[in-house]
């Protein structure tokens, strides 16, 4: 019994790699192994540029949230409160 050669994870009993990097391994033997790991960058990998740009986003996001939540506030401590029904 050995561990997959790639994944590493798996055991294997007949061959040296589990099902899923077989899987792999027949991509790359298909499409070659430039390809399919240009495919696994563009697909699953940012780039440091794309990371900035979602690290911006996300606080853009939250300091709107803020802001939102600030104003909810403001305009609940400024209104009247409704009159009680005797």
């Amino acid at each position: 019994m050995f561990s997959c050669a790639l994944c590493e994870n798996e055991s294997c009993y007949w061959s040296n790699l589990c099902p899923s990097c077989r899987k792999v391994k027949h991509y790359m033997s298909c499409f070659s192994r430039d390809r399919v790991v240009e495919v696994l960058d563009q697909v699953l990998a940012r780039s440091e540029e794309k990371q900035d740009l979602k690290i911006e986003l996300e606080i853009r996001k939250e300091i709107a949230k803020k802001e939102s939540d600030l104003s909810k506030k403001k305009k609940a401590k400024f209104q009247l409160p409704a009159k009680v029904i005797e």
